[in-house]
């Protein structure tokens, strides 16, 4: 019922706010660094309202989410919108607001969002950070269920929508540790790009790209990570190296695993051969009847079942990666206290599935506690049933593992932090989560009679990122580390390529000169997708589809992207930053109508964005002859090379008087200068593209092209060797 009044009210919404259009812009655009959706509403007649009742609409939406007025960190947006609102002013920036605050609720981080007026009445393109498209778009179309609600008298039910979206949010967004990981790239400038809907990233571009999958990376072994599910196999190369373990063998049913238990000794514990996550594990076992009632339950959590010697001691997960301790965690038991009262069944709901940080997301510390018949087992151990009322005081233990949770980092004995990583090397994983059994932690192992008693691969990070008990480790920022250790590049040299008039040509030109310099060199433009001198597709492919093909590619050493405003507008740039940035030719007097672009400030962010991607190492290039173009230099964090048809532009004689590089022709001639340095080329008549150096568009296109090619190392010589050998109809493979 709940979910067909929620329908019911996005259907009224419809009367109030129509979504006209939805432009998701997957990177870099003229609104933020970060991907967005932007939604064009119509607002209708809510403009003229009376101040009444949006003030009584306001009251309703505050009274159904408190958090209205204060959201948690990260939300910017809207400042003010509160004070403006209540005054009875209408407001369109409360939806983005709205949808800023119900991603928040529903576990996601806040995020960038901004309201702008169209030159249509009451049309606003409202534009919010979007974690996920479809996420996204649910949390607007809640927004606006909600603000048409509100007005018309009545709130939809807050619950059922934020559950919605938090269901969405599990389903589509990356998982934690996954996300730690992107996060601690992000801090480095190295780009992350999802490979599928799953957790399996590529960080960094081209030829020095690597892949990561939640905790495993590119140089995890196949080998390695079969070794570790098989633990009998694990264990017996732990033990061979000198590594202790539990004694114990694989058994094949109930009664080899009571004959085996009494051989190596009672208590014992029964685990599957290859589970995880702690699940089927059954410890402490003394007896028979415990023994053959766990043999089928751990047998169902994987292909074979062990029967191990039983370790005093607390559970502990180390997490070793590159050969390194890198954090630890502690286990504790999850139990009960009887109040004389209440049944175990209740109890377990009121005292450990009520606390906030366990439940079934796996985003959350510590794991919902299942009635099933692995706990049944462990309260049957103790005498108790589900509706068994324990006394007041008395504790029962409702699991033993699996609630690892207490970080311990900053305990751990060197011993052990050697042995483990020792484990970690003899199976061959580059990243480990070794299941340690220790009393104490800060001393050494074998002293207490400790073992290592499983090595995982793909460890979880959450119970590091955050424990339920201790100190938050940013484990991402190591594996990051150690996938690309200090000098390491993650990228390849990326050089975009916007403008209005030319992005073709200085992109053919450039393919061109850095194909000779020896780079397998990837390009996207309207004249079709190239890689390694092969044509990939044909036709327009100046696109994100297609640009995310060439630096996805393993071959490719260096990436020229061509970047239309209708590109940027629609889709956003495909790389979050560039080695070089090119602006050509800009038609200030475009028609972009269709995108509701028509001031001059409008048209400026989209060639802003260029610049704004440019990295600190990185250059931009510019035309010198115009001074609006020449502006959007103060956003740029790297370097600036002036290009001019003329040695006599201004612009350009004091920018290179100022010690920078300007690129230009002078009596016919091509010359690159720095400062004082000037180097003379060939005349610009020569290189054939340029019509007997009649062609002011193709000299243009010739001294861009040139001037990245030098921001990117290629020598002068090999520049006009290129330029000179350049013939425009045989330059890209057909």
């Amino acid at each position: 019922m709940l979910r067909r009044s929620i329908i019911s009210y996005f259907a009224m919404s419809h009367r109030h706010i129509t979504i006209q259009r939805l432009v998701s812009l997957k990177g870099p655009n003229i609104w933020t660094y970060r991907p967005v959706l932007e939604a064009w509403l119509d607002f209708g007649a809510l403009s003229t309202l009376p101040s009444q009742t949006l003030e009584n609409a306001y009251a309703r939406l505050t009274s159904a989410i408190p958090t209205l007025l204060a959201p948690g960190a990260g939300i910017e947006a809207s400042k003010g919108f509160a004070k403006q609102f209540q005054s009875g002013q209408w407001a369109p920036a409360l939806v983005e607001h709205l949808t800023l605050v119900l991603q928040q609720l529903a576990g996601m981080p806040g995020g960038f969002g901004e309201t702008r007026a169209t030159d249509t009445p009451n049309l606003y393109k409202v534009i919010v950070r979007a974690w996920h498209e479809t996420v996204t778009h649910e949390a607007l179309k809640s927004a606006i269920a909600l603000l048409s609600g509100a007005i018309d008298g009545l709130v939809p039910p807050v619950g059922p929508i934020t559950e919605t979206l938090h269901t969405l949010r599990i389903k589509h967004c990356l998982g934690p540790s996954t996300a730690c990981i992107v996060d601690a790239a992000d801090d480095r400038d190295i780009p992350a790009i999802r490979l599928s809907a799953g957790n399996l990233l590529q960080l960094g571009y081209g030829i020095n790209q690597r892949r990561i999958w939640t905790a495993e990376t590119d140089n995890t072994g196949a080998i390695a990570e079969t070794i570790s599910r098989d633990k009998d196999l694990t264990k017996s190369l732990l033990q061979a190296c000198g590594v202790p373990v539990p004694l114990g063998q694989a058994v094949e049913s109930a009664a080899q695993a009571w004959e085996t238990a009494q051989d190596i000794g009672l208590p014992v514990v029964v685990k599957p051969s290859d589970g995880n996550h702690g699940r089927g594990v059954f410890t402490n076992l003394s007896t028979e009847a415990e023994i053959l009632a766990a043999y089928p339950l751990a047998e169902q959590e994987g292909s074979g079942v062990l029967v191990e010697r039983f370790i005093a001691g607390y559970e502990h997960r180390l997490l070793v990666v590159g050969g390194k301790l890198i954090a630890a965690a502690k286990g504790q038991h999850a139990c009960i206290v009887g109040d004389g009262k209440h049944s175990v069944r209740a109890l377990i709901e009121s005292q450990l599935n009520a606390d906030p940080q366990r439940g079934r997301e796996e985003d959350l510390p510590l794991n919902y506690i299942k009635l099933d018949s692995v706990v049944e087992l462990e309260i049957a151990r103790q005498g108790f049933s589900w509706e068994s009322i324990p006394a007041l005081g008395r504790t029962v233990v409702i699991q033993r593992n699996g609630n690892v949770a207490i970080d311990c980092t900053d305990e751990v004995h060197p011993d052990i932090a050697s042995t483990v990583c020792t484990a970690a090397r003899i199976v061959g994983l580059d990243i480990a989560g070794i299941d340690l059994v220790v009393q104490d932690i800060s001393q050494p192992l074998i002293a207490q009679h400790g073992a290592i008693v499983e090595v995982n691969a793909g460890p979880g990070l959450l119970m590091h990122l955050k424990p339920a008990i201790g100190q938050a480790r940013q484990v991402g920022r190591d594996i990051v580390g150690y996938t690309f250790p200090p000098g390491d590049m993650a990228r390849v040299p990326v050089v975009g390529i916007t403008g209005t008039y030319g992005k073709s040509m200085v992109g053919k030109l450039l393919y061109h000169l850095l194909c000779l310099h020896g780079w397998n060199t990837g390009l996207s433009t309207t004249e079709g997708l190239f890689v390694q001198r092969r044509k990939l597709h044909a036709g327009n492919s100046a696109n994100h589809e297609n640009a995310r093909r060439v630096l996805l590619n393993r071959e490719v050493q260096a990436v020229v992207l061509e970047n239309g405003a209708k590109q940027i507008l629609s889709e956003g740039l495909t790389y979050e930053r560039c080695e070089v940035g090119i602006i050509t030719n800009i038609d200030w007097n475009q028609d972009l109508s269709e995108y509701k672009i028509f001031s001059p400030l409008e048209r400026s962010d989209i060639y802003r964005t260029q610049m704004d991607v440019v990295l600190p190492s990185g250059m931009a290039v510019l035309l010198a002859d115009d001074p609006q173009l020449l502006a959007l230099s103060q956003y740029c964090d790297g370097q600036i090379t002036l290009f001019s048809k003329s040695a006599s532009t201004p612009a350009l004689t004091a920018h290179v008087a100022a010690g920078h590089r300007g690129v230009f022709m002078d009596h016919g001639q091509l010359v690159m200068a720095e400062g004082a340095r000037r180097h003379n080329l060939c005349n610009m008549s020569a290189i054939a593209c340029t019509a007997q150096a009649q062609d002011h568009q193709q000299i243009c296109n010739v001294l861009a092209a040139a001037a990245a090619a030098w921001a990117l190392g290629v020598s002068i010589e090999l520049i006009e060797a290129g330029l000179l050998s350049f013939n425009p109809n045989t330059a890209l493979p057909s």
